[in-house]
């Protein structure tokens, strides 16, 4: 389901206009995405809550690198040091599912 079958639903299940309920999803999701942006929590009794979660920096390794290094007859473990990258930290929006949200979803 995306946005257009959501609005379209909830329009025939509430007798309100597509237009009306598609302000009203709009206006949510922004308030939603608003709050996240400063760092809050939205939590929905029943649903879950949206959050903000950090992740640490740390190191990684660039697989395309990776794979360019080993073509051209780099051994492997000199490979992979050459292929390592530093990951900043960062901030990523998280989904958490109320227990109510997925007792409905396991039936």
């Amino acid at each position: 389901m995306n946005k257009t079958d959501l609005v379209k639903v909830i329009a025939e299940t509430t007798g309100y206009t597509k237009k009306d309920v598609e302000a009203v999803v709009e206006s949510t999701i922004a308030t939603i995405t608003s709050a996240l942006a400063k760092g809050e929590e939205v939590k929905i009794a029943g649903f879950g809550t949206f959050e903000v979660r950090e992740t640490a920096a740390r190191n990684g390794i660039n697989p395309k690198l990776l794979a360019e290094l080993k073509e051209q007859g780099v051994d492997a473990e000199t490979a992979k040091t050459q292929a390592t990258i530093a990951i900043a930290a960062s901030k990523k929006p998280a989904f958490k599912a109320a227990k109510a949200l997925k007792d409905t979803v396991k039936q």
